[in-house]
């Protein structure tokens, strides 16, 4: 009784990882956020689908958009981008 449950715990503390991964997308679903990300030499901007990487040469101007409308939008209304 003791070998089963011992066996029992055991695959349920290497198997619970597994329940808390985040799943990946899938083909031609949207991503969930559009960023201005700018680069910091250049000074210009543009729209990307993920966060850049923080120490990275782009960083996020703004907030996070849901969709590529209001991101570009918020690019033509932005002034620290060089045009």
């Amino acid at each position: 009784m003791k070998k089963i449950l011992l066996a029992t715990v055991a695959v349920l503390a290497f198997a619970s990882p597994s329940f808390a991964a985040e799943t990946g997308k899938t083909v031609g679903q949207s991503p969930s956020s559009f960023y201005l990300a700018q680069d910091t030499a250049t000074m210009k901007c543009q729209i990307v689908e993920s966060q850049p990487a923080t120490g990275g040469s782009m960083k996020v101007v703004g907030v996070a958009h849901t969709t590529k409308a209001s991101a570009e939008a918020a690019l033509k209304a932005d002034k620290t981008c060089a045009k």
